[in-house]
C-alpha cells in the first residue's frame, strides 16, 4: 500500500534514477483494499502497527512528509513526482489484500475468491480513474495483474474486463485500459475465436507476462537445442497471447510486454538465454514493455523485513544499478525503433542481443560493437542471399575467413558477400566461404571486445552446441534518426 524505497532514497532521487536507467514509464502497483478500506490510513500508524518502526524511522529520515499522510496521499505524491519528471504511470491493480503477489490459492487469484470480491474492485478502479482524470502522466490503468486459479473462466473473463473497460472510460476516458489474460497473464488465446466486443474503442490493451519459467520449466533454456527452441518459444507466445497485435484491420490490439524479467543478481545461463532470445523478437516488433521490477528490496514481504529483490533494476540501497551490463542488453528495445509518422526511409539496425550492443563503422574498413543508437551504422538488406549495404555507401559486409574480424567492401557480388539468415531460429547470419563454400557466421566473441568476426556456424542442425548466442544476430527496422 506504499511504493517501495522511500526508506532507501529521497522520492526524486528514485524518479531520476527511473530516467537515468532509460525508462520512460512505470507501472506502478496497488492493493484495491489501499482505495476502498485504507484510503485514510497514516503511513506512519500503519508501520506502527506492523511493529516496523524502525522502517518507518527511515521512510521519515529520506521522505519526512510521507509518513505523515495517508495511503492515498502518499500514493498521489509519488505519481505527482513522476510526472514532474516527465515519467508516464500504468496504475496496476495487483491484488486486493495487500500481501505479495502470486500464489495459485492466495485468496487474490479470481473474481469471487476469498479477498477479490468483484464490486469492490470495480469501485476501487472507478475511484483511481476519477481522482487522476487531471493527471497527464497517468496513461494506463492496469484491471487486474495475473489472473489465476481453479475459478477462472473464460466467461467470467469477458464479463468483468467488460464491466471494468465501461467503468473507467466513463471516469476517465483519457487513460489506456491494459487487460491481462488468464494463466497469470499468459493466455489470451480463446480471443481468437471470438475478440471482446467493447465500448471503450481504441483504449484496449492487451497485457501479457513472459519469463524464463512461462510456459515451462526454466531449465529447457539449457537442455534443449537453443535456435528451435527460441523459434518454438516465440511460436507459443505469439499463438497464446502475441497474436493480438499481428492480427489485421480492426481485429489489431496493442500489446504490452507488462512484465518481464530476470535476476540481476547471478544471471544464470538459461535466463541469459531466455533474454536473448526475448530481446532478438522484442526489438524486431518495437513491443512495449516493462521489466520487473524496478525495486531494490521491500519494506516487508512475507513476513521479513528489509527482504533483497534479485530481480530488481537497481541495488538493495536503491543508489546505483544492481547489474548495469544486463541493462546495457535493454537498449535497443527502449528505443522506439519504428514511427508511423516518420519519413526517414527504412534501413536495418544490426543488434546482437547476447550484449545489447549493435554495429557500427568507422572508417568504411571494418565495424565494431557499440552501444545502440545514435552512432550505430544502418544497413540496408533484401533477403537471403543478398549484400548487406552499409546505408549511403557502396560499402557492404564480407566474410573474410574462419576467424576473420568482418570487413567492408565494395565487392558486393562475391559469394562471401552475400549473406543469408540461417538455423531455425533465423538468428544466424552467414555468408560463404569462397574456398570451402561452408557457411561463416557473424560471430561476437566477448563482451569484453568489440571486435566481431566470421566463424564456422554453430548448432545449425538438431543437436550440436546448446549455446549458440554469440553468433546470434538480428537485422531489426528502423525508420528512426536517433538522439542519443
Amino acid at each position: 500500500m506504499l511504493p517501495e524505497g522511500l526508506d532507501r532514497q529521497p522520492l526524486p532521487n528514485i524518479v531520476a534514477a527511473i530516467r537515468r536507467l532509460g525508462f520512460n514509464c512505470v507501472r506502478l502497483t496497488y492493493a484495491t483494499y489501499m482505495v476502498t478500506r485504507h484510503a485514510g490510513d497514516r503511513v506512519g500508524r500503519t508501520f506502527d502497527g506492523l511493529g516496523l518502526g524502525s522502517v518507518k524511522d527511515e521512510i521519515a529520515r529520506f521522505n519526512p512528509l510521507v509518513v505523515r499522510m495517508t495511503h492515498l496521499q502518499a500514493f498521489d505524491a509519488v505519481l505527482d513526482e513522476l510526472g514532474r519528471q516527465g515519467v508516464m504511470v500504468d496504475i496496476d491493480n495487483h491484488v486486493s489484500k495487500p500481501m505479495w503477489c502470486c500464489r495459485e490459492k492466495d485468496g487474490n487469484g479470481f473474481f469471487g475468491d476469498e479477498y477479490f470480491d468483484p464490486k469492490e474492485w470495480l469501485l476501487g478502479l472507478t475511484i483511481l480513474a476519477r481522482r487522476y482524470v487531471y493527471k497527464p502522466q497517468v496513461i494506463g490503468m492496469g484491471l487486474r495483474n495475473e489472473l489465476r486459479g481453479e475459478r477462472q473462466s473464460e466467461a467470467t473473463w469477458r464479463k468483468y474486463v467488460t464491466l471494468a473497460g465501461n467503468a473507467i472510460h466513463v471516469a476517465n476516458p483519457n487513460v489506456l485500459i491494459f487487460a491481462g489474460g488468464i494463466s497469470y497473464a499468459s493466455v489470451l488465446s480463446f480471443l481468437k475465436k471470438k475478440p471482446l466486443s467493447t465500448t471503450f474503442g481504441n483504449k484496449l490493451v492487451y497485457e501479457s507476462h513472459w519469463y524464463p519459467f512461462t510456459a515451462g520449466p526454466e531449465k529447457v533454456w539449457t537442455e534443449k537445442p537453443l535456435n528451435q527452441l527460441c523459434r518454438a518459444k516465440i511460436d507459443g507466445y505469439v499463438n497464446t497471447t502475441a497474436f493480438s497485435f499481428t492480427a489485421g484491420g480492426s481485429a489489431a490490439v496493442p500489446l504490452f510486454v507488462g512484465e518481464v524479467g530476470i535476476p540481476g543478481t547471478e544471471v544464470k545461463k538459461s535466463s541469459d538465454n531466455f533474454l536473448s532470445c526475448f530481446a532478438t523478437w522484442a526489438a524486431e516488433n518495437d513491443l512495449d514493455w516493462a521489466w520487473w521490477g524496478l525495486q531494490g528490496g521491500y519494506y516487508f514481504r512475507d513476513n521479513r523485513t528489509g527482504m533483497d529483490e534479485y530481480f530488481g533494476a537497481l541495488s538493495y540501497f536503491w543508489d546505483r544499478p544492481r547489474n548495469p551490463f544486463l541493462l546495457n542488453r535493454l537498449r535497443l528495445m527502449q528505443l522506439k525503433n519504428q514511427d508511423p509518422t516518420s519519413r526517414v526511409g527504412k534501413a536495418y539496425l544490426l543488434f546482437h542481443p547476447q550484449t545489447g550492443d549493435c554495429m557500427i563503422n568507422n572508417n568504411l574498413r571494418e565495424i565494431y560493437a557499440g552501444h545502440c543508437g545514435r552512432q550505430s551504422s544502418r544497413f540496408l538488406y533484401a533477403g537471403d542471399g543478398s549484400p548487406i549495404m552499409l546505408a549511403g555507401s557502396n560499402y557492404c559486409l564480407r566474410a573474410g575467413g574462419d576467424g576473420v574480424r568482418v570487413q567492408l567492401t565494395t565487392a558486393c557480388n562475391a559469394p562471401e558477400s552475400k549473406w543469408w539468415r540461417v538455423s531455425s531460429s533465423k538468428l544466424h547470419l552467414a555468408a560463404k566461404e569462397e574456398k570451402t563454400g561452408e557457411y561463416l557466421c557473424l560471430n561476437r566473441d566477448s563482451v569484453f571486445t568489440s571486435d566481431v568476426f566470421t566463424r564456422k556456424c554453430v548448432c545449425l542442425m538438431n543437436g550440436g552446441d546448446l549455446e549458440p548466442t554469440a553468433q546470434w544476430f538480428r537485422l531489426v527496422e528502423t525508420n528512426v534518426l536517433y538522439t542519443n
